[in-house]
């Protein structure tokens, strides 16, 4: 059992190395080219901000959540733009999905839902604080692309979309290898039975894995929904939620601990509600 379970693992992974490199050199290539126009759009988008912000940061960039989360410290967007970006930032979710072959009207599916959502969040938020009569203060910021450690600014297009692609490959490979493992001693048809019998239980758990502030949270709901453990709410919920690591940056240069733990809350509790409203609907 174990010798199979490496054998599929290794296999599937090898199949999906070029198309990883591909879609990460074309997403290294946008954000070399257009990162920091994409970055002083959203510092001038104003009111508009969580219709920028969730378009924008539906497309992984490195660093980019980081960015908003260094922009608002500085007041320089708002909350509700931060939500936005935080809850339609992709992380690894759309190259794992484009490498499986996934259809691409399903992508685009997750992908409006994630710039729908995060729209009508930033705004509601906006509209809120508005209504309070909340000021922001201003405050020096100092942006950052500290993803990974990766200094993708300090390397050519090329090997950024290696060291990217080598990274997600270890970590798909050791989570699909954990995954055959378990299927293989559980059994398929009891552990997706689980897990699609117990949605609550499954939008809870994903919502939880998301805010883990690594690019393996993105990595291990994509792959649990694709090997159908996970219900498009379950999957959509711990998405949402999942920043890359833009909570980690956030907590690092925000100050105020309890806003942070806030917009903390606030995130889990917008990704799990539109979770069972996806179940519920779908």
């Amino acid at each position: 059992m174990l010798i199979d379970a490496v054998i599929d693992t290794l296999v599937d992974g090898v199949k999906l190395l070029p198309f990883l490199f591909l879609t990460y050199l074309v997403m290294e290539y946008i954000e070399h080219k257009a990162g920091s126009k994409a970055e002083r759009f959203v510092k001038k988008s104003g009111r508009l901000g969580p219709v920028v912000g969730s378009i924008l940061g539906v497309v992984p960039q490195c660093g980019f959540s980081a960015a908003a989360a260094n922009f608002y410290a500085g007041r320089i967007i708002t909350l509700g733009t931060l939500i936005s970006i935080f809850l339609s930032t992709s992380d690894e979710m759309l190259p794992i999905l484009i490498s499986e072959k996934v259809s691409p009207v399903l992508i685009f599916q997750i992908l409006g839902m994630k710039i729908v959502i995060g729209m009508i969040a930033g705004f509601v938020i906006d509209l809120i604080l508005h209504c309070k009569g909340k000021e922001e203060s201003e405050m020096r910021i100092e942006h950052m692309c500290d993803h990974e450690h990766c200094h993708c600014d300090e390397q050519n297009i090329f090997k950024s979309a290696l060291v990217h692609t080598l990274q997600i490959f270890a970590f798909i490979v050791v989570i699909s290898f954990a995954l055959n493992i378990l299927i293989a001693i559980v059994g398929e048809d009891k552990l997706g039975s689980f897990m699609t019998s117990v949605p609550a239980l499954g939008i809870l758990l994903s919502g939880l894995i998301g805010l883990i502030p690594n690019c393996a949270a993105s990595v291990v709901i994509t792959q649990l929904y694709l090997e159908g453990l996970l219900t498009m709410g379950s999957m959509m919920a711990g998405l949402l939620v999942g920043s890359g690591i833009g909570l980690l940056v956030l907590f690092r240069v925000n100050e105020d601990m309890k806003e942070n733990l806030k917009i903390t809350t606030m995130l889990y509790v917008i990704g799990i509600a539109c979770g069972f409203l996806i179940d519920l609907i779908l």
